[in-house]
């Protein structure tokens, strides 16, 4: 595969000429759903869902059986100032042991019969750190973003992407995205991570708001974001996100970190995010102030705050459950059930 960007200009090309939603087939899951054995809209948001994956899928009956999630890994050099509870070295003992099956995704993927892919990018090579420096060259931050990019691009059978990331730190690199993109300070933004307590906390603050006055004049864009202030596992992501666009293929995104690697993507197009759902609410509390910028509602509130896809893998449960019940439960006519009178 040719690389999918190899500057700024073709990212925002990109951003410029998305794909939009199939509205025939949208349409279509729409009709079917107002002649399912139940009252019109008594369903909720499983309802919605159907109708969105359909549009997405262009298949006025969507499906849920090739799912895959893909976690990315990257580690960050803002960890040099205690922003986080665990030494970097974990993030890649995590890799490992995702790799062997031990963790929370494998046991969620296997239950949802979710294909996971693991993508650790450059351990050995910690990003700058942001409060001093760029995190990354403009050719690492491209290399990452290519590499997002291809693990969706390579397969050509997906109906559903679930995304999710490991870094030791990267929750203070989201809160400096999503400073960058919606404002507020440090303290707006940031939360435990990992089990940070009241004081750590607030010396996060400190760090985030240090590194958003040191990149708030130059990143302005979304290329420029993510390179400053990113993360090799966020520009993944965000690559991810894209090429899954240009695919037309759904997106479950995770959490606090998922999300804020998307973020940037908006400022180059308000509707990059389209074909994406927010799996779930993350007890991290710069999710909740986030997904009200970014306008998602999310799946699931279960005050988890794990990262690696988990929230978004949860998820899957309802995904499957709306597919089922719109694509096979029997319509008025076939059930021989009166509709309501006129």
């Amino acid at each position: 595969m040719s690389d999918f960007i190899s500057n700024r200009q073709d990212l925002s090309a990109l951003l410029a000429d998305l794909p939009a939603m199939d509205k025939e087939a949208s349409e279509a899951a729409r009709a079917r759903q107002d002649q399912l054995t139940k009252p019109a809209g008594s369903l909720g948001r499983l309802e919605e869902i159907a109708i969105w994956l359909a549009g997405w899928q262009s298949k006025e009956t969507p499906r849920a059986e090739n799912i895959k999630a893909v976690i990315f890994a990257g580690n960050h050099g803002v960890t040099r100032h205690g922003v986080s509870a665990f030494p970097a070295d974990v993030t890649a003992q995590m890799v490992g042991n995702y790799t062997a099956g031990g963790a929370a995704i494998n046991q969620l993927c296997e239950t949802f019969g979710a294909k996971l892919d693991v993508i650790p990018i450059d351990l050995e090579r910690p990003t700058g750190d942001i409060t001093v420096e760029p995190a990354m060259s403009q050719e690492d931050m491209i290399a990452a973003f290519n590499i997002g990019a291809k693990a969706v691009s390579s397969d050509i059978d997906t109906d559903i992407l679930v995304l999710g990331e490991m870094g030791i730190g990267n929750t203070t690199v989201a809160a400096v995205l999503s400073a960058l993109c919606f404002k507020g300070q440090g303290a707006d933004w940031a939360g435990p991570g990992t089990g940070l307590n009241t004081k750590a906390i607030k010396h996060k603050a400190d760090i985030i708001d240090l590194a958003v006055e040191r990149h708030r004049e130059i990143a302005t864009n979304p290329f420029d974001i993510l390179a400053r202030a990113g993360g090799r596992e966020l520009a993944a992501i965000a690559g991810a996100v894209l090429a899954a666009r240009l695919k037309c293929v759904p997106v479950l995104l995770d959490g606090f970190v998922c999300c804020a690697a998307t973020a940037p993507l908006i400022l180059g197009a308000p509707s990059a995010l389209d074909h994406c759902l927010a799996g779930h609410l993350s007890a991290e509390p710069g999710h909740r102030r986030l997904l009200e910028a970014l306008q998602m509602q999310p799946l699931l509130n279960l005050d988890m705050r794990l990262g690696e896809g988990s929230g978004a893998a949860l998820a899957l449960g309802i995904i499957k459950a709306a597919v089922n019940v719109h694509n096979d439960m029997a319509t008025f006519d076939e059930a021989g059930v009166s509709t309501r009178e006129p």
